[in-house]
């Protein structure tokens, strides 16, 4: 099983804005009259689209329906936080720019809903800030996992800690040597994102699955995957089978 750095294996730019925007908990909603933020208000369709539900007293829902046409251009902002407490744990910020319009319908919930028609994405991690078109955001699709992997790496980190020290046996140990921490930082159908913490900087590593997974279900089989070939290689290195 090939290990790689943090730029192989990994979820397109379309992929990765859809996962931040299907797992934040809170954004901030920006147009030409006000700014607010809003938790827990958000949801994507099936066709990937993003709604918005806000209280029938928002100023937002009054700025909607005050406006020319019903449409309101805005700007929504994402920030995807490590559930881990890595350094530097900011992974990425999104920006999305549309037009809020509502939607017709007759759903008996309460408030007012909201639809906004993209326009483009913006993309900002480490390794740079890259625009995403329309076209690339509505072929994307969440990932599986983008709502579990919360859970799962706070469950690894606060009661596996060895089955974090057994994976770091597929990082090659040029990368390990003076390395103070390690901790998983991000995982998603592809594989799972190691940081290497050293006194004043860190690296990432990635363990890719051996195939990507298309359900959150076949998750624990991936990683299990993993475990099974850092074993094999401990045996290869003469190491002990478990940490």
């Amino acid at each position: 099983m090939d290990v790689t750095d943090a730029c192989a294996a990994q979820p397109t730019n379309g992929e990765r804005v859809r996962t931040v925007v299907a797992a934040a908990g809170s954004l901030m909603v920006v147009t030409d009259g006000r700014s607010c933020e809003l938790a827990g208000l958000h949801t994507l369709d099936d066709r990937g689209r993003l709604l918005l539900r806000v209280p029938d007293d928002c100023a937002l829902a009054a700025e909607v329906a005050l406006a020319p046409r019903g449409i309101v251009a805005a700007v929504l902002k994402f920030t995807d936080i490590a559930p881990t407490a890595v350094r530097d744990r900011v992974r990425a910020r999104v920006t999305l720019t549309g037009w809020f319009a509502p939607v017709d319908g007759n759903s008996q919930e309460p408030g007012v809903e909201l639809r906004l028609d993209f326009a483009h994405a913006e993309l900002e991690t480490a390794g740079g800030t890259v625009t995403v078109g329309l076209d690339e955001l509505t072929l994307a699709r969440a990932d599986p996992l983008a709502v579990y992997e919360a859970d799962m790496l706070t469950h690894l980190v606060d009661g596996h800690s060895d089955v974090v020290a057994l994976l770091t046996r597929l990082v090659d140990p040029r990368l390990v040597q003076g390395v103070r921490r390690v901790l998983p930082v991000s995982l998603d159908r592809y594989g799972m994102t190691l940081r290497l913490e050293h006194t004043n900087a860190h690296h990432d590593v990635r363990l890719p699955f051996p195939a990507p997974l298309s359900d959150a279900a076949e998750a624990g089989g991936r990683i299990q995957a993993l475990l099974a070939a850092a074993r094999a290689c401990c045996r290869r290195h003469g190491a002990p089978s478990r940490p």
